[in-house]
C-alpha cells in the first residue's frame, strides 16, 4: 500500500520532501522501513518534520542533494499487514475497495468500484457499470452507498434518482433501435 510519495529535495544534505496519504502526515514513518513499488529498494525515515511543501525527511543513507533528487517520484510502500486495523465499521483502506462488485439495493449487479477521489468538496466512488458504459462518479456517502460487505466483496448501491432514470431511459432508447434484440445475460455473483 503507498503511504507517500518522494516529491522533491531539501536542502543539500540529502533531505526529502514526501507527500504523505497517512491520516496523520508525519505517521508516514511510524510503520517501520518503507519500500518502492516493487519492493527492491528499502528506506529507512528518520528525522522528520512538517512542513508547507509536505514532511521533510532524513532517509538513511542518502547524504547527499543528488542522491535525495535521485529518489523524486518514488512511492513509499508498506505491506499491507503492518497497518492497523479500521476501528469504525465506516473505516476503510481505500485499496480495500478497488475491484468490489458494485450491486444495487435490490441484490441486481451494477458494475464495479474503480477508484475513489475527493477534489475537496467530499468523497466520491468511480464505478464502472457492466454496461460497458463509461466509469461514472457519484457521492461517496450513506444515502448512495449504504452498505459495504468487505468479506463478500461487496458494495451495495443506492443510485440518485437522476442517474437511475437517465440510465433506464438509456437502456429503453436502445431496445427501441432496430436490429437489436432482447438476450439473457448470466449475472455473475
Amino acid at each position: 500500500m503507498c503511504l507517500g510519495i518522494i516529491t522533491g529535495v531539501h536542502g543539500i544534505k540529502g533531505e526529502v520532501v514526501i507527500k504523505s496519504f497517512t491520516q496523520e502526515p508525519l505517521d508516514i514513518s511510524a510503520y517501520g522501513p518503507l519500500s518502492d513499488e516493487s519492493g527492491e529498494r528499502i528506506f529507512t525515515i528518520g528525522k522528520a518534520r512538517l512542513a508547507k511543501k509536505g514532511v521533510v525527511a532524513r532517509i538513511k543513507g542518502v547524504d547527499d542533494r543528488n542522491s535525495a533528487e535521485a529518489l523524486r517520484g518514488t512511492g513509499l510502500y508498506v505491506d499491507h499487514a503492518a497497518l492497523p486495523q479500521t476501528d469504525d465499521e465506516d473505516e476503510f483502506y481505500i485499496t480495500d475497495l478497488i475491484g468490489l462488485a458494485v450491486v444495487r439495493t435490490d441484490g441486481s449487479p451494477f458494475g464495479t468500484v474503480t477508484a475513489l477521489h475527493n477534489f475537496g468538496a467530499g468523497d466520491l466512488i468511480e464505478i464502472r457499470p457492466l454496461t460497458g458504459k463509461a466509469s461514472e462518479v457519484y457521492p461517496f456517502d450513506k444515502k448512495t452507498i449504504p452498505a459495504i460487505d468487505l468479506e463478500r466483496g461487496e458494495i451495495t448501491f443506492d443510485p440518485p434518482d437522476m442517474i437511475e432514470a437517465d440510465n433506464e431511459a438509456d437502456h429503453a432508447s436502445s431496445n427501441d433501435k432496430p436490429g437489436n434484440r432482447k438476450r439473457k445475460t448470466q449475472a455473475s455473483s
